[in-house]
C-alpha cells in the first residue's frame, strides 16, 4: 500500500515503513539505544531525504524508548538520578545540534556531514564494542574464568563535583556525565539518532555502571533528549513529516516490548557483540555508498533548473 509523505515529497510502502519501526524498536527494547542509527540510514536506501529523515526520525525513537523504559521501570533497572544528569547536558547539546544542523542545511551540506558523521562514529563503536565483547566471550568460556574485575578507580573519579548514584552504585563526578549527555544531544539532532549506540558503551566503560542498570538509564534519557530534537527541529527546521513519523512510531512501540523481553534472556557479552555487529554492517553500507559511483551523476534539488 504506497502512501505519499507531504514533507518528504515521496510515495513510501507504509508496510514496509511499520516493519522498520517495528524491528528498530526491537533493538531499542533489547540494547538500550533508540534505533536511530540503524532507521535514519535505512529511511536515506528508500529514498526519504536527508534532512527529513534525520527530524522525523527522532520523534519515532521517542515512542519506541518510552515504550522500552515502561519495561526497565517495572524491573527497576532505571537510575532517574544518573538519567536527570544526563538529561541536562543532553538538553544544552540538543539546541546546539539543531543550530548546526539548520547552517548546514542552509549550505547544501546536510546529507554528506550525516553520512560522514555515521560512518565515523559507528565505525569506532562498533569496532571497539566488537573487540571488546570477543574477549569477555572468551574470558566466560574457559573453564573456571572469572568475569574481568571492574575497575574501580580511574581517571573520572578523581574529578570534582561528585554526587551519588544509589541505583548504580556509584559516587561519582557529575562531569563526565553532563559531558556525554551533551554529545548524545548532538548527535541527536543532527545525525537522527537517541545517541545509545555511543551512551551505552560510555557509561559502561567510563562511568563504570553496571550493564542491568544502563540500558534502561539510556532510554531514559533519550525519550526527552529526541523530544526536545524534533520539537526544535519542527519548529525551526519544518523538517519533521508527521505521516512518517506516525507509521514508525506505530511499528516501534510494539517492536520495543518484544525487544526488552528478548533482552533479559541474553547475557550482557552476547547483547554487546550482536549490537556491534549490526553497528558495523551499517556502517559498511554507508562507506560503500560514499565510494561507489552512484548511477544518477546529476540530480535535481529543490533549487534545480529543468
Amino acid at each position: 500500500m504506497q502512501i505519499y509523505l507531504p514533507i518528504a515529497e515521496v510515495s513510501v510502502n507504509a508496510f514496509l515503513l511499520l516493519g522498520l519501526g517495528g524491528m528498530v524498536g526491537v533493538l531499542s527494547g533489547m540494547f538500550g539505544v533508540g534505533g536511530g542509527f540503524l532507521m535514519t540510514p535505512l529511511l536515506f536506501f528508500i529514498g526519504i531525504p536527508p534532512a527529513v529523515a534525520v527530524a522525523t526520525e527522532a520523534n519515532q525513537i521517542v515512542a519506541s524508548s518510552f515504550s522500552g523504559v515502561l519495561a526497565h521501570l517495572r524491573r527497576r533497572t532505571v537510575d532517574l538520578k544518573m538519567g536527570g544528569v544526563l538529561l541536562v547536558g543532553g538538553l544544552a547539546g540538543s539546541a546546539a545540534g539543531v543550530r548546526i544542523f539548520a547552517l548546514l542545511r542552509e549550505m547544501g551540506q546536510v546529507e554528506l556531514l550525516v553520512t560522514l558523521s555515521y560512518v565515523l562514529f559507528l565505525g569506532i563503536i562498533g569496532g571497539l564494542m566488537f573487540f571488546e565483547s570477543l574477549r569477555a566471550i572468551r574470558r566466560s568460556s574457559k573453564p573456571g574464568a572469572r568475569p574481568a574485575p571492574r575497575r574501580h578507580h580511574s581517571w573520572v573519579h578523581g574529578l570534582p563535583l561528585k554526587m551519588r548514584f544509589r541505583q548504580s552504585q556509584l559516587y561519582i563526578s557529575a562531569i563526565p556525565v553532563l559531558l556525554i549527555g551533551a554529545m548524545v544531544g548532538v548527535l541527536a539532532a543532527i545525525m537522527g539518532v537517541g545517541g545509545g549506540f555511543i551512551m551505552v558503551p560510555a557509561m559502561i566503560y567510563i562511568l563504570g555502571m553496571p550493564t542491568k542498570v544502563v540500558v534502561g538509564t539510556s532510554l531514559f534519557q533519550i525519550i526527552f533528549v529526541t523530544g526536545f530534537t524534533t520539537l526544535m527541529h519542527a519548529t525551526q527546521n519544518y523538517t519533521v513529516d508527521a505521516v512518517l513519523a506516525l507509521l514508525l512510531l506505530l511499528g516501534g512501540v510494539i517492536g520495543a516490548q518484544i525487544g526488552a523481553r528478548i533482552g533479559v534472556r541474553l547475557k550482557a557479552e552476547q547483547l554487546r557483540i550482536l549490537l556491534a555487529l549490526m553497528v558495523l554492517g551499517v556502517c559498511g553500507k554507508l562507506a560503500f555508498d560514499l565510494v561507489v559511483q552512484p548511477t544518477e551523476l546529476y540530480s535535481l534539488g529543490p533549487g534545480g533548473g529543468h
